[in-house]
């Protein structure tokens, strides 16, 4: 198929010429009909279809959605809490005081992309049949697209408030009626499944050696690995694993073919069979290459989906300065707790040996205080120390800009993804028993996975006596679990994903005590009354905020955020 590209402009997120095909509001069950008249002259061409495309990826990227990204889906772990200046809704957010009118409970953003994708999918077969130069194999390509940004954004939904109102169709005329009960999370689970699965294989696979969009744009690597994620939230386990495998197969496609064209200039090894960003790059005296490669210059090798901020564009990424920090200002709004900064080369984190790179790359000292640096510095490169326990000097290099790319999918989430897969897959081992060989077989791959992850962390500066041991956790499936959550803790720290994980490892459960185990020592008073409140099931998604209740009186609130106060349905 011709490769169409997609260019961020500001005149087509609002296409105001023909007086914006998509208009946003404060609600999406409100959002303003489109004009007849110019829907008649404005849906005839190819690059219609594309200008409004592109506003879906657009919106995505609004800081209010990335915003999102990370308060639903990491504020409430273990791993943030206040930081310098944080605002009031932040605030009660982690002082899990969340009420109907925080704003954070405000979804509409999400709603918005909804809306643009579902006018894509409604308008671009038209097009295709008026337009003879936008061919069957675009149509497919652009509404495998479509539908591929519409799921990512009910997955981000449901995985925050359980059961939300599923639409697909967009707003057209003021005859339309969105007060709409919500489907539940199943349902909704299922269909985007579904969808998915309808469309994998229209997906572009690659729009041109070295092309940015890669990495940028839906493929069908991003809906591998979006399938795979659904997957493990239903529990089926070995199409998760099925899914993990093909993307993790075509990075190993992708390294051998690197490697044949040019061994010495590549900056990946292969950690097992899983080829990954080296940390030393090809300087083994430093370490800091797997961070600048992939969260200082973006778009790396790992990258399977990630939100695009081009330097001195008028679109920026604003979420990383305010939530984190900046070459201005050390510290943002949201900062690190206190078990996972303490300092492992006093051997007192129980998370992070004194070996491992990413607490270097992740956090920053400053006057006794700890500031979160993911994202926030454009490079880093350290000594790398084997012969003493002492911290090695980490010289800072903050942005002087806000375009720091946010990473969807990258390849250790999914390698760990089919990790936990296969672990749930192995079974229980029943209480007093060893595991089968059968299950030993599978755990020694779960620990292979794990063990590609850590030791790239780790192997510039670390000796064969500090390795994870095999033994150590080959006991039990719950043992292995928690050795492919701690990885995925300190792997995609600050990344928007602990929070989810915890819930997706509490729905498991059944009830939220290892989620309480982990969440509850970060808070410092009504420790007794946050144990309660974590306890329910319903408390571990959102409520919905007052206004969309008023407007839809078809949303019954969560029965977790209930009070005298709450207006009932």
């Amino acid at each position: 198929m011709k490769i169409r590209k997609i260019y961020k402009t500001a005149g087509f997120l609002l296409l105001a010429a023909t007086q914006t095909v998509l208009s946003g509001c404060d609600d999406f069950l409100s959002i303003e009909p489109q004009n007849e008249i110019v829907l008649e002259r404005y849906w005839t061409e190819e690059k219609d279809v594309n200008s409004v495309l592109n506003s879906c990826y657009a919106h995505l990227e609004s800081s209010d959605c990335i915003n999102r990204m990370v308060v639903w889906g990491e504020l409430r772990s273990d791993n943030m809490t206040n930081g310098s200046g944080t605002s009031y809704a932040l605030q009660q957010i982690m002082k899990e005081n969340i009420l109907e009118t925080n704003n954070f409970t405000t979804w509409q953003c999400f709603y918005q992309v909804i809306n643009e994708c579902n006018t894509v999918l409604y308008y671009a077969p038209g097009v295709n049949a008026i337009d003879p130069n936008f061919t069957d194999s675009e149509l497919r390509a652009t509404m495998a697209e479509a539908t591929a940004l519409r799921s990512l954004c009910y997955f981000y939904l449901i995985r925050t408030f359980r059961d939300v109102p599923y639409v697909t169709k967009p707003s057209k005329d003021d005859s339309e009626d969105f007060r709409i009960k919500a489907t539940p999370f199943e349902e909704v689970l299922d269909q985007l499944i579904s969808d998915m699965e309808g469309i994998k294989e229209d997906a572009v696979r690659s729009y041109g050696e070295e092309s940015v969009e890669n990495t940028t744009r839906i493929t069908r690597w991003f809906c591998y690995s979006l399938l795979a994620d659904l997957y493990l939230w239903k529990g089926d386990w070995q199409k998760c694993i099925d899914y993990c495998d093909l993307v993790i197969d075509e990075k190993i496609r992708q390294y051998e073919e690197a490697y044949e064209k040019n061994p010495t200039t590549i900056t990946m090894e292969l950690y097992g069979k899983y080829p990954l960003i080296s940390e030393s790059g090809s300087n083994n005296n430093y370490a800091g290459n797997t961070y600048t490669e992939i969260f200082g210059k973006g778009n790396s090798f790992e990258s399977i989906f990630e939100l695009n901020f081009v330097n001195n564009q008028p679109v920026e990424n604003s979420t990383v300065a305010s939530f984190y920090g900046s070459n201005s200002n050390l510290a943002g709004q949201i900062g690190v707790t206190d078990f996972v900064a303490k300092s492992p080369y006093e051997d007192t984190n129980d998370l992070f040996k004194k070996t491992d790179c990413r607490y270097l790359e992740n956090l920053r000292e400053s006057s006794s205080k700890f500031y979160i640096t993911k994202y926030v510095n454009q490079s880093l490169s350290f000594r790398t120390n084997t012969t003493t326990g002492a911290a090695p000097n980490v010289p800072q290099d903050p942005r002087s800009s806000n375009y720091a790319n946010w990473i969807i999918y990258r390849l250790t989430d999914v390698m760990l993804m089919k990790a936990e897969a296969e672990v749930e897959l192995a079974g229980d081992v029943p209480e007093g028993a060893t595991p089968t060989e059968e299950q030993l077989t599978t755990y020694q791959d779960v620990f292979d996975i794990v063990m590609a992850v850590w030791r790239r962390a780790n192997n510039k500066r670390t000796s064969t006596t500090d390795l994870l041991k095999f033994d150590d956790y080959a006991t039990s499936r719950q043992a292995m679990e928690d050795l492919v959550f701690d990885e995925r803790q300190r792997e995609l720290m600050f990344e928007g994903k602990r929070w989810f994980d915890l819930v997706r490892l509490s729905r498991r459960d059944g009830e939220n005590d290892r989620l309480i185990k982990k969440v509850l020592p970060k808070f410092q008073e009504n420790t007794s009354a946050i144990r309660i409140k974590l306890a329910t099931a319903d408390v571990l998604y959102w409520p919905y905020n007052r206004e969309e209740i008023k407007q839809n009186p078809e949303l019954h609130q969560n029965p977790a955020y209930i009070t005298d106060n709450t207006e009932k349905n």
